[in-house]
C-alpha cells in the first residue's frame, strides 16, 4: 500500500473511532469510552486504536470536538442566515428544540450528560467543556444584545439572565425526552421560548 493510501486509511479509521465514540459517550458517558470496548465494537486491535489517540483522555477530547461540530451543524447552521438579533435567536431555539427532539445523539445531548459527569472534576475534559459552553453562551448573548439594540426585546433585558433561562428550557427538554419520550415537551419548550423572547 502506498503512503498516500495508508494515510487515507488511517484517517478513515480515526473517523470511525470518533464517530463511534460520540454515539457511545452520549449513551454511557465519556467515562464509558474504554479502549477495549471501542476496539471490540469497531473490530480493531487495542494497540491499533491507541495508535490513533494514545490515551483515553485524548479520545474523550476528540469526541467532544466532533460533538461540537455536530451541534453547530444542527443548531447554528440552520439559523445562520436569519437576520441578526431576535429572528436569529428564534431560529436558533427552533433548531435547538428540533435537535433534541430528533435525538441527534442516541443518548441525548452529549454536552448535558458530559457536564454532569465533569462538573465536579478538574482536568482538560472539564476545561474543554467550559470553553464550549462559554463560546455558545457568548454567541447567544451577542444575539440578545442585537435584539435589544434593534428594539425587538425590552431595553431592560439582562442578556446573561435571558441566556441562562434559555439554557434551562433546553436542559429540561433534554431530560424530559430522555426520561419520558418527547410527548408534549417540545411544544412546552417552544411555548417557554416564545414567552422568554416576547417583546411585550
Amino acid at each position: 500500500m502506498s503512503p498516500r493510501h495508508s494515510a487515507a486509511e488511517a484517517r478513515r479509521t480515526r473517523e470511525r473511532i470518533i464517530e463511534r465514540s460520540v454515539d457511545l459517550a452520549s449513551i454511557e458517558g465519556l467515562e464509558g469510552l474504554t479502549i477495549g470496548r471501542l476496539a471490540l465494537d469497531l473490530g480493531i486491535s487495542k494497540s491499533g486504536l491507541l495508535g490513533h489517540f494514545g490515551t483515553k483522555e485524548a479520545l474523550q477530547l476528540a469526541a467532544l470536538g466532533r460533538a461540537a461540530a455536530i451541534f453547530s451543524q444542527e443548531v447554528w447552521r440552520p439559523a445562520a442566515d436569519a437576520a441578526p438579533g431576535l429572528p436569529r435567536l428564534l431560529a436558533v431555539c427552533d433548531a435547538w428544540i428540533s435537535y433534541l427532539e430528533r435525538e441527534v445523539f442516541p443518548g441525548g445531548c452529549l454536552f448535558v450528560s458530559s457536564t454532569f459527569e465533569y462538573d465536579g472534576r478538574s482536568g482538560p475534559v472539564r476545561v474543554l467543556l467550559q470553553r464550549q459552553f462559554q463560546a455558545w453562551e457568548h454567541r447567544l448573548t451577542a444575539e440578545v444584545r442585537r435584539a435589544v439594540a434593534a428594539g425587538d426585546l425590552p431595553p431592560d433585558t439582562d442578556p446573561a439572565q435571558l441566556v441562562f433561562e434559555l439554557y434551562g428550557v433546553m436542559m429540561s427538554l433534554n431530560h424530559t425526552i430522555q426520561l419520558h419520550g418527547a410527548g408534549r415537551s417540545p411544544a412546552r419548550a417552544k411555548a417557554a421560548v416564545a414567552r422568554l423572547l416576547t417583546t411585550g
